[in-house]
């Protein structure tokens, strides 16, 4: 009997630690496989030590993964529109990454239709046009610190002749444009935003040209831009106008460098890793996120910012905090059509998605 009995203990004593393994195995297991999924990969159109859109863009994705202790997979200098952005997606998930951002705005167009044959990775994109069950847009509202800009280019004109110059006319760079322009208009009606378009994020020559061009033939002498990197505000000081920067704080500058529209991009980038992680990913189709969470905003002036200036931006950034919408009430386009009526906002989604008209003010360099 004592022997049935020990051996009885023995083999219940044997079972436990068998079960004791299988769960600890399973749970091994568990963690390699969750292990493995958080995995973040990051295509960029430039390299990681770029200064303007590409090198804020991956420090705000770094940041956002240290912070998660998240692992970064990193594809940079990946051209829009040359092939190499589907062989960058087809590496990551190669690689395990279970979400992939694109981060410059013609990738979504190019993965509209990969990003089906991987349904099981997340997929982020800096871009409204195209959407999918596992690919939503996301972006910073820029606009709002476009506005706050505009008011400055507006009270530091003299001549009612301010310069802009763009990449492409898409529902991003137009939006940037119009709201800039509403910005001048409402602290002065007589001035004019002149646009010049490049045609490309990055191309120092083409940026330099336009901004000479607008400066000797269309006297402009304010001068801010939307693309990549600082050319204009290098040819701005040249040419000695005053201008306002884009993406971050520029450093060398004269103080005729007034300011800049700036992004905030790892609260943006910790916003959709945490969604992620908490189960939360594709949750919405559009994620956007502005001034009320730090998103965006001005960096700081020089001393040719004026208080006069600084109190007009306060005190529209104050309305904008409130609940006021820069694209709201009274808006007509350059051509004289109502677009917006009093006590009326325009929708997000036509911001995001049908953009393809421009503010009166704005006019074009031919």
């Amino acid at each position: 009997m004592k022997e049935i009995k020990k051996r009885n203990g023995f083999l219940l004593a044997l079972a436990f630690l068998v079960l004791v393994v299988i769960l600890l195995l399973i749970g091994l297991c568990g963690n390699v496989q969750k292990e493995e999924k958080v995995k973040v990969g990051f295509i960029m159109s430039g390299a990681e030590e770029e200064s303007g859109w590409n090198g804020k863009h991956y420090l705000g994705i770094k940041e956002a993964c240290e912070a998660y202790d998240i692992e970064l997979l990193v594809k940079d200098n990946i051209k829009e529109f040359t092939g190499e952005c589907e062989s960058a997606i087809r590496e990551l998930e190669e690689e395990g990454a279970g979400m992939i951002i694109l981060s410059s705005y013609g990738y979504s167009e190019e993965a509209k239709e990969l990003v089906e044959e991987y349904p099981e990775i997340t997929f982020y994109a800096s871009s409204s046009e195209y959407h999918s069950a596992n690919m939503t847009s996301y972006f910073a509202r820029m606009y709002q610190a476009r506005y706050l800009a505009g008011i400055i280019a507006g009270m530091k004109t003299s001549g009612d002749k301010i310069g802009y110059v763009a990449a492409m006319p898409n529902n991003e760079v137009n939006r940037g444009i119009n709201a800039f322009t509403l910005g001048v208009k409402s602290v002065n009606e007589d001035a004019n935003v002149i646009v010049a378009w490049t045609g490309a994020w990055d191309d120092e020559q083409a940026e330099r040209a336009a901004a000479e061009s607008l400066v000797e033939e269309e006297q402009v002498d304010v001068l801010t831009y939307h693309q990549n990197r600082d050319y204009v505000i290098q040819a701005a000081e040249e040419l000695g106008v005053a201008s306002i920067g884009f993406h971050e704080q520029l450093e060398g500058y004269s103080q005729l460098y007034l300011t800049s529209a700036v992004y905030n991009w790892e609260m943006v980038y910790r916003e959709l890793v945490k969604g992620y992680l908490k189960g939360k990913e594709n949750s919405t189709e559009n994620y956007w996120i502005g001034m009320e969470v730090g998103a965006v905003g001005l960096s700081k002036y020089s001393s040719e910012v004026t208080e006069e200036m600084r109190l007009e931006v306060e005190k529209a950034q104050k309305e904008i905090l409130g609940g006021k919408e820069v694209f709201s009430d009274v808006i007509y386009d350059n051509e004289g059509n109502l677009r917006c009526d009093e006590n009326e906002i325009i929708s997000d989604e036509m911001l995001l998605e049908a953009f393809d008209w421009f503010v009166e003010g704005v006019e074009f360099y031919e």
